[in-house]
């Protein structure tokens, strides 16, 4: 019988996180289930940073950007002890389950404390897409739409000098903010770490638009990209003769008011992880396939390799000449 349950936040923050808590609460306390939030992730935990979650505490989250949860991330929690010290605070505290929200490193954690008997379910929240099990995580349409936000800027100004703008946007080892970024703000050269960069093949497209009177340029490159920015501006200038700026979005794309994707996806999320709680269900990583909630065992969702979507580079380099 379920009477008490935990949840946290974990790693990098999310838009969206915040609609996530606000739905396990409230299904929680619907089905009379006590509800406690750990702060500050399985450091919160190591910790014992407890609170008790009542109606009121998710008042007016849903809008908000980040973690009212807060977050963080735990060395102490990946060591042998910290894992059973957390497992154990988890028993002594009579939680029957936990709900992780969070990414990679997050349900890996989540995995390890179901192999000690804790009953976990992860819900999968990161603004890098890089959970190859789920075809959409928390927070990913929010940073893309930041991006696109900055990126139309830039085409504006860009114009205006004849300049060619090359964007860093978030994403070390997936691709897929940079590409679906590039797609949608009409990008001339896109980046990827899954991909090595043809970097004199973005310059005979700048110089042909040149030579057919276009005036700007983007360039979208992921925080994971082989070369440097600095190393992309000086090869651009050199070939292209064109003035080259460049810029770093940074932690921009983590922050904001999460879109009317996000907060539905996550409230969806938050109460069907409440819902394999009541069923007895642990050990399962939730998610969505084809726009319906889909869960997998940790061990499976978690083995999954995450892939460039070739289609959709096909489409960019179609668009993009």
């Amino acid at each position: 019988m379920i009477k008490k349950i935990a949840l946290l936040t974990s790693g990098g923050d999310a838009p969206g996180m915040n609609a996530a808590i606000r739905a396990v609460v409230k299904t929680a306390l619907k089905n009379e289930l006590e509800v406690i939030g750990i702060r500050r992730g399985y450091e919160g935990l190591l910790d014992q940073d407890f609170i008790e979650m009542k109606r009121g505490s998710v008042s007016d989250i849903l809008q908000r950007g980040g973690t009212m949860l807060l977050t963080a991330r735990s060395e102490r929690f990946k060591t042998p002890q910290g894992l059973a010290a957390g497992a154990e605070i988890l028993r002594k505290n009579q939680i029957d389950g936990l709900v992780v929200i969070g990414g990679n490193g997050s349900l890996c954690g989540a995995q390890k404390l179901n192999e000690l008997g804790i009953t976990t379910i992860g819900l999968p929240a990161t603004i890098d897409n890089d959970l190859a099990y789920t075809e959409a995580s928390i927070g990913f349409d929010t940073a893309i739409n930041t991006a696109l936000y900055a990126l139309g800027n830039l085409r504006d100004t860009s114009y205006s000098h004849g300049r060619v703008n090359v964007v860093q946007v978030m994403g070390r080892h997936c691709g897929d903010i940079a590409l679906h970024a590039a797609i949608g703000c009409g990008a001339e050269g896109v980046f990827l770490p899954e991909r090595e960069p043809d970097i004199m093949g973005l310059c005979n497209i700048i110089n042909k638009r040149r030579d057919l009177g276009c005036l700007l340029n983007i360039v979208v490159v992921a925080e994971g990209c082989p070369l440097s920015l600095e190393e992309i501006k000086a090869v651009l200038t050199k070939q292209t003769g064109a003035e080259v700026r460049t810029t770093v979005l940074g932690h921009i794309q983590r922050g904001g008011s999460p879109t009317s994707y996000d907060r539905l996806f996550a409230s969806r999320l938050g109460a069907y992880a409440v819902d394999l709680l009541l069923k007895g269900a642990s050990g399962r990583a939730c998610g969505i396939k084809y726009g319906r909630l889909v869960d997998f065992s940790f061990e499976d969702a978690l083995a999954i390799k995450k892939n460039l979507d070739e289609s959709l580079y096909e489409l960019f380099e179609l668009l993009s000449k």
